[in-house]
């Protein structure tokens, strides 16, 4: 087993699928979406109800500054249960602290992530916090944000049908651009001048996908509007319309040229020598909705700000494939992204 695991990052499909899926524990019947790859969230159905959990990481960089690095932190963990298209409600929080914060910092953290769960109706209704020796930055505990709603309101891969459209928002890389620019903003404005600078630093607040998702639901859902959401998070776009198509259990065909862009996250990807399409990308939101309701969803994003466009369709084929200047070739999962390894190298230069 310790042969599959990668360098860096989230595990490979292949443990996943031999390691933990076979071992969940009891058996549930209020169990309907339970852990799978390229699904954010698991779903329980309880009377009229249902019910998303999510968990990640409490993630907090100090170099960000405590106030953006806590707002980041909440929308990393607010970004996956919004995929469900239920409306947030609840969190719990575990706050495993390293040694050396200190109560301003603190402070900062805490009253950044309530302000933001209250903006987004969001209760905390439970956690820990301490401090410990052993515990570093930036992994400093962990959290369960839950959402819910009817039983109708919920969308999941396994509403996705032949036909349906594939819709982008943002474009490729936000957030390794967004967490270049917070890190090496002088670097950024030495190499390409002070108007990129200044817009590159914009991207760390287009790190979510709760205003999307949300923007999204609006229109309808399952037959209705959308079918399914993910967040492009590690291996980017790339691995995220992959990791939903094999989900659904049909294919797909993404058309590259098709997908919108953002020319500062282009820009630092290139000068990091990186696939943009295939680095991380959190506040980029994948989507596939019903045919008749795509346009209409592009619209709403368009009137909320938010670039996006529809660039691919689901086949009833299995088969998934990227059409890039009119070649279409087999898309493969990029295993591991390659921002991680790109950051650790530019961070050991400064």
């Amino acid at each position: 087993m310790k042969n599959k695991l990668p360098p860096i990052g989230k595990i490979t499909p292949e443990i996943f699928e031999e390691l933990i899926f076979p071992n969940l524990g009891a058996k549930r019947e209020e169990v309907i979406v339970g852990p799978q790859n390229g699904v954010d969230v698991g779903i329980l159905e309880i009377g009229d109800n249902a019910y998303a959990f999510t968990t990640d990481p409490v993630f907090i960089v100090p170099e960000y500054g405590f106030k953006r690095a806590a707002w980041f932190a909440i929308h990393i963990l607010v970004s996956d249960v919004v995929t469900s298209g239920l409306k947030p409600s609840f969190l719990s929080i575990d706050l495993n602290l390293p040694m050396e914060i200190n109560e301003k910092e603190l402070e900062v953290m805490w009253r950044t992530i309530h302000g933001e769960c209250e903006k987004m109706g969001i209760a905390i209704i439970s956690g820990h916090t301490a401090r410990y020796e052993n515990c570093h930055y930036p992994m400093v505990g962990g959290a369960t944000v839950v959402a819910y709603g009817k039983k109708s309101e919920y969308v999941s891969p396994k509403f996705i049908t032949p036909g349906d459209k594939i819709i982008i928002t943002k474009g490729p890389a936000i957030e390794a651009s967004g967490i270049f620019a917070a890190m090496f903003p002088e670097r950024i404005e030495r190499v390409f001048g002070k108007k990129t600078r200044l817009e590159s630093e914009k991207l760390f607040y287009q790190m979510s996908v709760y205003s999307d998702a949300m923007t999204a639901i609006k229109i309808g859902v399952r037959d209705k509007g959308v079918t399914a959401m993910h967040d492009a998070t590690e291996c980017g776009i790339i691995g995220g319309v992959f990791e939903i198509a094999a989900a659904s259990g049909f294919g797909a065909i993404l058309e590259k040229e098709r997908i919108v862009i953002n020319d500062s996250a282009l820009k630092i990807c290139e000068y990091l020598g990186i696939d943009p399409y295939k680095s991380i990308s959190e506040g980029t939101l994948i989507l596939t909705a019903r045919e008749p309701y795509a346009k209409e969803i592009v619209n709403a994003f368009s009137k909320e700000g938010i670039p996006s466009s529809i660039c691919g369709e689901i086949t009833k084929e299995k088969n998934i494939y990227l059409l890039d200047a009119g070649v279409k070739r087999e898309l493969v999962h990029p295993r591991v992204d390659p921002f991680w390894e790109a950051f650790y190298r530019e961070l050991k230069k400064n």
